[in-house]
């Protein structure tokens, strides 16, 4: 796959990346409001904004990846997320991994991931919570936020930025899933205002932040 990336030119552009376009490009959910959240502004949606710049100060960015894929280990599979960030903030380089959603859950839990194990399976895992900083991870944790969390690390090691970050960009108006967002937040041991950014420090001595966005709601109807 080629490493040359294309300027967007507004939100259908974000469309050919997806993994079934004609399914998950609607009204209403959560890769076409994501699109037109973050198509809408000259820099980072403000609410993304308001948690970044807390943890580490101003920032510019310096480019997103829409549909950005992360590999690793134990399998074929990458972590895609939904936008990918490079940040240069006032306290250092900054990668984030951002996770759109409206109703959409955050996938299988540890648990049910695990019911069909395979030695790929272990590999991954056991990868994911040593860049964590976790003994092991809990049954009822999402496992999307726990691989999706680790490409932001990764992607730190490979743009050599000593800061990197989680976001959810949620655009229920009833903060759907948010529990889960929570129980994740609880198993690193983060510390910080649960509406404001979380901050763990991981094994690698990079400052890892987690956070919760809350987008407009008018995205929904685009």
């Amino acid at each position: 796959m080629t490493k040359i990336l294309i300027p967007s030119s507004g939100p259908d552009d974000w469309k050919q990346f997806l993994a079934k376009p004609d399914l998950h490009w609607a009204t209403g959910y959560s890769a076409r409001t994501l699109a037109h959240a973050w198509e809408a502004q000259s820099g980072l949606p403000p609410e993304i904004a308001a948690l970044t710049d807390a943890a580490f100060g101003p920032g510019e960015v310096l480019f997103a990846v829409p549909e950005h894929k992360t590999p690793l280990p134990g399998g074929r599979r990458e972590s895609q997320s939904d936008v990918f960030l490079l940040v240069r903030h006032s306290d250092g380089l900054a990668t984030y991994t951002v996770e759109g959603k409206v109703d959409e859950p955050f996938g299988p839990t540890v648990g049910e991931w695990l019911m069909e194990p395979s030695p790929g399976k272990t590999e991954r895992l056991g990868y994911i919570c040593g860049l964590l900083g976790i003994e092991k991870a809990p049954q009822d944790v999402h496992y999307q936020l726990l691989h999706r969390t680790a490409a932001a690390l990764i992607e730190a090691h490979r743009f050599d930025a000593k800061l990197a970050g989680m976001i959810v960009h949620s655009f229920s108006p009833v903060n759907r899933w948010r529990d889960a967002f929570d129980r994740f937040v609880e198993v690193l041991r983060g510390t910080g205002c649960s509406d404001g950014p979380i901050t763990v420090v991981v094994p690698s001595g990079k400052m890892l932040m987690l956070g919760w966005a809350s987008g407009a709601q008018e995205f929904r109807q685009k």
